[in-house]
């Protein structure tokens, strides 16, 4: 197994486990209150309909040029692991608080406690199936397209499957035999790695695809990735000093469209919207347009090949930038 297919099998294992565990604490608490049978219902109808996405997806993935594959996949992958280590970092550093499943069980139980009992076919609870159906459909597609597109650049989509599948059987039986939400998983610590893995890989197969080669061909990635560990710790010491330092610092508050304004909007716009959202732009608009700008640039135009560090450069400008948008700084 050659340094891109073991860095594959590894990213696909930790980036589908992160997202199986909040499926799982899902569907814990579910089983825990409102019945077992309504939750498992829900959970094995998401994953019948992902299936059929991926009979009906994945084959059309190859019929993509490389190239233009490599440049799509990593713009993806950079803004992905973008989204990723911007929140580590926000963690990190304290500005945001840690994730905790112990606290998402709590609620959830809560939450499934009060709502009404209301039947779906076959005496199915209502709230259980819909929620474990939503949240696993949800986790799910982003295992999924994970495992596609890491798995279509290397032509190995056998090995990105496998990756997923053992992060499943993992999560699944640490799932059965505790019985409780997964809190001993170092869910921050992963995400960290993650999002160190996949902003690598965007960096690398974005400038492969942008029609650069690397100097010393795959063995760059351990280059990429201490690049990117190196700046993504930087700003980990930078935000705590700015904590430190400045007591009226603290984190922005995102504000949500009014109920009024949602009424407006049709459900399926707001659904692209969604999509479009949390899957080509994330959560930092200037960061994912600018990039989308150079993989544009890049197609039309010929650039000479010393312009190969510009996503390394792009990278070390971008994620500061994004953690400073993401705080407010007063100076009283």
């Amino acid at each position: 197994m050659d340094q891109q297919l073991l860095a594959l099998f590894i990213t696909v294992s930790l980036a589908s486990a992160v997202e199986m565990v909040e499926a799982a604490t899902i569907v814990l608490a579910m089983g825990a209150v409102r019945g077992w049978r309504s939750a498992l219902t829900g959970t094995f109808a998401a994953i019948i309909a992902l299936g059929l996405i991926v009979l009906i997806a994945g084959p059309s993935i190859h019929l993509v040029p490389i190239d233009l594959l490599r440049l799509l996949v990593g713009v993806l992958l950079l803004i992905f692991g973008l989204q990723w280590l911007r929140k580590a970092v926000l963690r990190s550093s304290g500005f945001k608080a840690l994730h905790d499943e112990e606290k998402i069980f709590a609620k959830e139980l809560q939450q499934a406690k009060s709502a009404n009992s209301k039947k779906l076919f076959a005496d199915l609870d209502k709230y259980a199936f819909t929620l474990t159906f939503k949240t696993v459909l949800l986790e799910g597609f982003e295992v999924v397209f994970i495992v596609l597109t890491f798995g279509a650049l290397k032509n190995s989509i056998a090995t990105a499957t496998l990756a997923a599948l053992c992060a499943l059987v993992v999560v699944a039986a640490s799932a059965v035999v505790i019985r409780k939400p997964l809190a001993r998983v170092p869910e921050n610590t992963l995400k960290f790695i993650v999002g160190i893995m996949a902003s690598t890989f965007g960096i690398f197969w974005s400038t492969e695809g942008m029609g650069f080669e690397w100097p010393y061909s795959d063995w760059t990635l351990i280059l990429v990735a201490l690049w990117v560990s190196a700046v993504s710790f930087v700003c980990v010491i930078w935000l705590r000093r700015i904590r430190t330092t400045r007591k009226h610092s603290a984190l922005k508050v995102t504000k949500a469209l009014s109920a009024k304004t949602l009424r407006r909007i049709p459900r399926v716009l707001t659904s692209i919207l969604d999509f479009v959202k949390e899957f080509v732009i994330a959560d930092e608009w200037v960061t994912a347009i600018l990039l989308w700008g150079l993989a544009l640039l890049s197609s039309l135009i010929t650039v000479s090949s010393y312009f190969w560090p510009l996503l390394l450069i792009y990278f070390a400008l971008m994620l500061p930038y994004g953690l400073r948008s993401a705080i407010s700084v007063k100076n009283k």
